[in-house]
């Protein structure tokens, strides 16, 4: 089987998972966004946050020969673990950093 729609598939049900567990505890809404196609999946945060009006990405993952590439990733105990429990492999989870500067035998390690 090709890992890279599996790895679609987990990231998909990852994000819609944790845009259904976070507390409401002022009027932002998050919203899952998984281009399949393009392998890029997104958490955004939109509303109001007291007097300001919120509009972020919360969460940003690629898929990139095979390896999952984490852009961005603001949630408090971060989005890795439930990937790697979802079923993909720690050494095919990187950063964008490491991805970039070529160091993508560096390995998420888990707390």
């Amino acid at each position: 089987m090709d890992s890279s729609l599996s790895y679609a598939d987990i990231l998909k049900k990852t994000l819609q998972e944790a845009t259904l567990a976070q507390p409401r505890l002022q009027a932002i809404q998050l919203y899952p966004v998984c281009d399949t196609d393009a392998g890029h999946f997104l958490i955004l945060a939109t509303g109001w946050d007291k007097q300001r009006w919120i509009d972020t990405i919360l969460f940003h993952a690629r898929l990139v020969d095979c390896q999952v590439i984490i852009e961005e990733d603001n949630f408090e105990e971060g989005l890795t673990s439930a990937l790697i429990a979802a079923g993909v492999p720690a050494e095919h989870i990187v950063t964008s950093l490491d991805y970039q500067s070529g160091a993508s035998s560096v390995v998420f390690q888990p707390a």
